[in-house]
């Protein structure tokens, strides 16, 4: 069985993991779930953690098995690492190599395997030279972007940022395991 690792940051769409999550394990696929500290306002672990039938990741000091290093582990356990969605915050902390929690740490331990982002954020924001040079770095680290889409977004602007849809987000999963 083929094992998604999946990042939840904190966004509005937070709550759109729950069918990210749901769509996976309908194909077979198990799903290890690391959220964001503040992605845990938009969506509750335990929404997760039924869906995904594992436990919820969200301290990175906090080992469940004394004989593991969780955030290692899990990697080790994954086939693919995926960040749906991942805010402007997640996003600049990976690509600066930043490591103060859970799902930043963790993201610097993957290494041979498919790396997939996809982006949820304010038009502006996603606009931004900085958004889009911590990007590019993404993308030299292996990071294949899961392009946001034009839509109209919870702050009442329109333009692109919104994240791609579940479909989309599931489609490419999926296609990328199958590689």
């Amino acid at each position: 069985m083929k094992t998604v690792l999946l990042g939840v940051s904190a966004s509005i769409s937070a709550y759109k993991a729950a069918d990210i999550v749901n769509q996976l394990k309908k194909r077979g696929v198990n799903v290890e779930v690391i959220m964001t500290r503040h992605s845990t306002e938009f969506i509750t672990p335990l929404t997760l953690q039924t869906l995904a039938k594992t436990k919820i990741h969200t301290d990175v000091m906090e080992e469940h098995i004394p004989s593991e290093i969780n955030h290692i582990d899990l990697v080790k356990r994954a086939d693919i690492f995926v960040i749906a969605p991942a805010s402007a915050n997640i996003i600049g902390k990976i690509a600066n190599g930043i490591a103060d929690d859970m799902l930043s740490t963790t993201a610097l331990s993957v290494h041979d395997m498919p790396k997939l982002i996809a982006p949820a954020m304010n038009t502006y924001m996603y606009a931004n030279p900085a958004m889009q040079d911590n990007l590019e770095k993404l993308a030299r680290y292996g990071y294949q972007l899961i392009e946001p889409r034009e839509s109209l977004l919870a702050c009442g602007d329109f333009g692109k940022g919104a994240l791609a849809d579940v479909d989309t987000v599931v489609s490419i999963i999926m296609d990328t395991l199958n590689q």
